[in-house]
């Protein structure tokens, strides 16, 4: 495969690597990308591997939980411009499309077109309308919808309603949930960006694939083959504190982590969900 500008610069938006690093990635990867930041990772030259690639897509994230906290529903829309997107007509459409979720709870992105918003206009024509209105293709793109079970729902927009959460937690009362500790966890997530909730979410693959690059990375900074399993391990524990949302710090006392404020409060988190506007592996 030719390897072109634009993938090279791709790769080095997503990593922080040099240019020449990230050719010599693509080139002995065959072009494959996830193949070319693990490589990048191994040679120590990835700076900022980033677990979601971005696209140029404008628009906003919604999230929309209901007045007793056991629905909730979180939803990309995109538009072509920045300027669209903060305007008045598109933000109302896009909160619609967040209300119809939650109120109709539909299966899929094509059962979600097809049903009439509040106030009684189909989504379809709404969309059609604001198409023809502002001149851009209007799309939306994914949506998520939870049902809490024994549970409550807590949300958070971040960035200019760039990145959207929704968490489902548990051990809490409504108030908590909407604006004391179930906020602080949306808002953890947002900043932090965890993977899962806790170690065990982490397929075993993934895990062997980290202790290969950590033993790789030590391997080529001269450390003995004896204590390569041991620097891999501690490294994977750093992993863990990054990627897992219980073993993170929690941005408002640091130190603490959330399992230890989750434990405090008697409480805990359940599942979540994070949209970044953009994500092209989402």
């Amino acid at each position: 495969m030719a390897i072109t500008t634009d993938m090279i610069k791709k790769l080095r938006d997503n990593t922080g690597a040099g240019m020449m690093d990230c050719k010599k990635a693509l080139t002995e990867s065959g072009g494959d990308m996830e193949a070319a930041v693990e490589y990048l990772r191994k040679k120590g030259a990835a700076v900022a591997a980033k677990r979601a690639d971005r696209t140029a897509k404008e628009g906003m994230i919604v999230t929309r939980v209901s007045p007793d906290g056991t629905t909730g529903a979180v939803v990309e829309v995109n538009c072509e411009t920045d300027f669209v997107g903060l305007s008045e007509d598109f933000t109302g459409f896009a909160r619609a499309v967040a209300a119809t979720i939650e109120d109709q709870k539909p299966a899929s992105l094509e059962a979600l077109m097809g049903l009439t918003a509040p106030g009684g206009k189909a989504l379809k024509s709404l969309q059609n309308d604001l198409l023809a209105k502002v001149g851009e293709k209007i799309e939306v793109r994914r949506f998520r919808l939870i049902e809490a079970s024994q549970s409550l729902l807590s949300s958070y927009t971040h960035m200019g309603s760039k990145i959207g959460v929704l968490v489902e937690v548990k051990g809490m009362t409504l108030a908590q949930a909407v604006s004391g500790l179930g906020r602080d966890m949306a808002m953890q997530i947002a900043a932090m960006n965890p993977m899962v909730v806790s170690r065990d979410d982490i397929g075993q693959s993934t895990v062997e694939r980290e202790l290969d690059i950590y033993r790789t990375q030590a391997k080529n900074e001269g450390k003995a083959d004896k204590i390569l399993d041991k620097i891999a391990a501690g490294r994977l524990e750093k992993f863990y504190q990054e990627v897992v949302l219980l073993e993170q710090l929690f941005i408002k006392d640091s130190s603490k982590t959330i399992k230890d404020v989750l434990q405090e409060a008697g409480a805990g988190v359940k599942q979540f969900v994070r949209y970044q506007l953009g994500e092209e592996n989402a």
